[in-house]
């Protein structure tokens, strides 16, 4: 049951909105549309809806395949700052498969846990999850010869570029290519202590977070955050919007097992699990807002593209295809020119208003705070699932670094190729920023289909 019911009328906040509900209607879901305002944005959730299902997504879905934007340079090797290896799933199958040379384009070529852990029943779980994880979670390393010879060329040309944005990782010999098509983000059985030790640390070992914590997520979303300032509020929005994604993705791409028990499994939607997450009676109230924070974070990077894009539409994307680069500049200008033209962008000039010393610490922390989050991917246990986190908190901070650069800030302010020597996105960010924005994209379409599937569940 998606509402809980207070007698003939059945009152509800859903993203802000209160809805009031007859009898007849308190037990479906899709009757109550996701509608209203997102916080601290003037863009109302039905409009973004339209917008992105129809506009965005299938132009992403389209573009994200082009060789510039499948291909990501990762180091998935880096041991994890904060604590040791709890020896989760050292399998190697756990672990992600990377490209090898002779997959890569032409231009990208060259360059401990409780001690019940150790009891016997706790030992055949961690064999049946590792187990699981194996099947599940493992990484496709794939790539071709003519792939890998490109990725050479492809280094060439970018160390020919003005560089004034060093990555922590890019000169690291474990860095490597990985396909991310071949490594789509779903379920992989990656789950417990580990998991949830994650987003522990990102939610309550940082300043930016409300007071209140609720058992089994995270802060309290709705009821902490507003008592925050707006810039933490944003920080706090965007980090639980990237949970919400990641949340939805699992359940729109579950393991489903086959029906009669034997065989390979299907992928695809599970409701229950969707409900699991959002319904709010299973999350304390809290899972409308967490949907609602998707929406906030979809909005910050939508504009952080809408900034960027004078700059973008600059860019070779260069893999040494003539052609496919001329179609992904073509197709890249085609999508920019739809994101400009959405009315209600996110105003970033909001944000650290003022030169005082007190702005200006505000901001250095928020930078900091962020560093922090990224360095947290590195211990994440699922070799898919650090590859998929790396992927969408380098893109976050590669949509921040947009908004908070350029001589002005605001709507209509603008980054372009000819502020190259103050501002430079290198190939990693812009592949990241491209691919964390298609993966909130999927997920707000990927929630309407939910809402499609719930109201047919309940209709029978």
């Amino acid at each position: 049951m998606w509402l809980p019911k207070l007698g003939i009328l059945t009152a509800y906040v859903v993203l802000g909105v209160t809805v009031t509900l007859s009898a007849d209607e308190k037990d479906c879901f899709c009757k109550i549309p996701l509608k209203g305002e997102v916080d601290d944005c003037s863009c109302k959730i039905e409009s973004l809806d339209s917008f992105n299902n129809l506009k965005i997504f299938p132009r992403l879905h389209s573009l994200l395949n082009k060789d510039y934007f499948r291909f990501f340079k990762v180091n998935l090797k880096r041991p994890c700052p904060f604590w040791g290896d709890d020896g989760r799933c050292a399998l190697r199958d756990c672990h992600v498969d990377k490209c090898s040379e002779d997959q890569l384009p032409p231009g990208y070529k060259e360059s401990k846990q409780e001690e019940n852990k150790y009891t016997k029943e706790a030992q055949e779980q961690l064999h049946t999850d590792c187990k699981e994880q194996k099947e599940l979670g493992g990484i496709d390393k794939t790539i071709s010869s003519e792939d890998r010879e490109s990725f050479k060329s492809w280094s060439k040309y970018d160390d020919a570029q003005d560089n004034f944005c060093e990555l922590d990782d890019d000169n690291s010999a474990d860095m490597e290519y990985v396909d991310l098509t071949l490594n789509p983000e779903r379920y992989t059985g990656y789950k417990g202590e580990s998991a949830w030790r994650i987003w522990r640390t990102i939610y309550q070992e940082n300043c930016f977070k409300p007071d209140t914590p609720v058992p089994g997520y995270g802060p309290a979303e709705a009821r902490g955050a507003e008592g925050m300032c707006l810039e933490k509020r944003v920080f706090f929005r965007m980090i639980s919007g990237l949970h919400t994604s990641i949340n939805v993705h699992l359940s729109a791409k579950n393991y489903l097992p086959a029906a009669n028990g034997y065989g390979k499994g299907t992928w695809g939607p599970n409701v229950e699990e969707f409900q699991k997450r959002f319904d709010p009676e299973t999350t304390n109230g809290e899972g409308p807002q967490r949907l609602k924070n998707l929406y906030f974070t979809y909005l910050v990077e939508l504009r952080a593209l809408a900034k960027a894009a004078p700059y973008l539409e600059q860019e070779d994307f260069f893999t040494g295809d003539e052609k496919e680069d001329n179609e992904t500049r073509n197709a890249v200008k085609d999508l920019l020119k739809i994101i400009k033209s959405f009315p209600d962008q996110f105003d970033e000039s909001r944000l650290f208003q003022g030169n005082n010393k007190e702005a200006q610490q505000l901001k250095e922390e928020f930078r900091q705070v962020f560093h922090k989050v990224y360095r947290i991917m590195n211990c994440v246990g699922c070799q898919k699932c650090r590859l998929w986190g790396k992927v969408q908190t380098q893109g976050m901070g590669t949509a921040l670094k947009i908004l908070f650069s350029g001589d002005t800030m605001g709507p209509d302010s603008t980054v372009d190729a000819q502020q190259k020597k103050n501002f430079q996105l290198r190939r990693s960010e812009i592949v990241s920023l491209f691919n964390a924005f298609g993966r909130l994209s999927t997920s707000i379409k990927e929630v309407d289909v939910f809402r499609q599937l719930i109201k047919e569940k309940d209709s029978t």
